[in-house]
């Protein structure tokens, strides 16, 4: 449980954020009147207070808001949580879709100090459910698992709620639970909210066609740290058996995902990739230049896909009717698993 110690709002971008001590925060948007709110996954800002203590305790003389943070809240370690998380708040619900950012020129603070706590301290969330959170009000987070029984609709993916249902007759028609996907896209400009992630909402679509239960969703730039830091939350944490991600293929010096995914890796599954761009080269001569790789990490499989929409179908339609009886085996299930 978390104390809330600001509610931090700034009128115009650019401009500091100020504690005003109160705040409405709307479904989907974000803090009414706040220059960030809109309608992307970075609505509200939030950090913790004891993370700002430990600045301030190197000589730093910063407000409330000076980070650019919403919400600044005293006893919860925001970084130390996964994406996911639910944060709920009187009768406000947030759910975090990004840890940290990256800093393309360095802010004021870190012209004075030299650093920056908002890059690597700060988390984002979106409104799930609106309301009033006031200074003194209390704040709980629960861990992703929980928050895809309490908002149906984990991780918010674009036209997510078209293939719940899909999702729940697969695990039905097989008599036994949906194995759990999570989906991680890597997009720059998905990221900052300058596209839409049409990929990730149709990994979803393909895989609860097949009986897959999507149990988060993580949409963040093209970072090698940051991605690596969420495969292995995902994996070590046990909350999915296979992680999909989109993006980040390619030879662009921006594109990291493989190299992500090899660094987190225990155990390499090469066929994966080689089936996928020899399947690919029917299509297209382009396919020799994927990069895509597939590994395990405990008992969960990562696979890459594309980043475009219609190679993410060509690809995971291609394998999807054959992960089922890997997962069985790597996940000690035998046939308890979801699939066609």
């Amino acid at each position: 449980m978390g104390i809330v110690r600001a509610v931090c709002l700034s009128a115009e971008k650019g401009t500091a954020k100020h504690n005003i001590g109160r705040g409405e925060f709307v479904a989907g948007h974000g803090l009414r009147g706040d220059a960030h709110a809109g309608n992307w996954h970075r609505q509200v800002s939030l950090l913790s207070l004891d993370k700002i203590n430990e600045f301030r305790a190197k000589g730093a003389r910063v407000d409330d808001g000076a980070f650019g943070e919403n919400l600044v809240v005293e006893g919860i370690d925001f970084r130390g949580l996964p994406v996911g998380t639910i944060l709920r708040c009187g009768g406000v619900v947030l759910e975090m879709t990004q840890i940290g950012k990256e800093c393309h020129s360095h802010c004021a603070i870190f012209n004075v100090m030299g650093d920056c706590i908002m890059p690597r301290e700060g988390v984002f969330a979106k409104v799930l459910r609106g309301g009033i959170i006031s200074t003194g009000d209390e704040m709980y987070a629960e861990e992703p698992s929980a928050a895809v029984s309490a908002t149906g609709a984990a991780g918010q993916i674009p036209d997510a709620a078209a293939s719940a249902g899909a999702e729940q007759a697969g695990a039905a028609d097989s008599g036994g639970p949906a194995c759990r996907l999570w989906i991680i896209t890597a997009s720059d400009k998905a990221s900052c909210g300058e596209r839409e992630d049409a990929s990730g909402a149709l990994i979803r679509e393909i895989a609860g066609a097949a009986g897959y239960k999507t149990v988060g969703y993580t949409l963040l730039p093209d970072d090698q740290e940051g991605l690596e830091n969420e495969m292995k939350k995902i994996c070590d944490g046990g909350f999915a058996d296979l992680v999909l991600t989109t993006g980040g293929t390619g030879l662009s010096p921006r594109d990291r995902m493989p190299e992500a995914t090899l660094a987190v890796a225990e155990r390499l599954v090469p066929g994966i990739p080689e089936a996928l761009r020899a399947q690919g080269m029917g299509i297209t001569n382009r396919a020799m230049l994927s990069r895509a790789a597939a590994a395990i990490r405990g008992r969960t499989l990562i696979i890459n896909l594309p980043g475009s929409p219609r190679a993410v179908r060509e690809n995971l339609e291609y394998i999807i009717a054959e992960l089922g009886h890997g997962l069985d085996i790597l996940t000690g299930r035998g046939g308890d698993c979801a699939r066609p």
